[in-house]
């Protein structure tokens, strides 16, 4: 079961929502994992996830914590580039635990599109081998 942290800025959660609707055929067997009004958000256009704090309260760091301890397999952070807040350094040291733990980040949405497809691929390419 994978585990993928969905966070997405304000101007963005709409625009998050649509993807993971579109994408509704991966979703099974997949965990998502949201930060505070993003998790709200995406739970009241009935999508499931596992609520976390929200990132100015710690979500950011939450999300940090579990890449660096590998809970997360993939993040998907559709932010807005406009946006500078006061808990940023929190989203850098994210962004920086992707690198450094090797987690692919997809900062938007035809990004996302192509993490999520390597991972399909990627899990049929070990079925065949077990299959073997």
């Amino acid at each position: 079961m994978k585990n993928i942290a969905v966070i997405a800025h304000d101007a963005k959660k709409a625009d998050l929502v649509r993807f993971l609707q579109d994408h509704a055929d991966w979703l099974p067997g997949v965990n998502l994992l949201a930060t505070g009004r993003t998790a709200e958000f995406i739970q009241e256009q009935g999508i499931n996830c596992r609520h976390l704090s929200p990132g100015q309260s710690g979500g950011y760091i939450e999300i940090t914590e579990m890449i660096q301890k590998h809970e997360v397999d993939i993040v998907i952070f559709l932010r807005d580039h406009k946006v500078v807040q006061a808990h940023h350094e929190d989203i850098r040291k994210l962004l920086e635990a992707c690198n450094v733990n090797n987690i692919p980040l997809a900062t938007n949405q035809a990004t996302a599109e192509l993490v999520i497809l390597g991972l399909i691929r990627m899990e049929a390419m070990e079925r065949m081998k077990r299959n073997s």
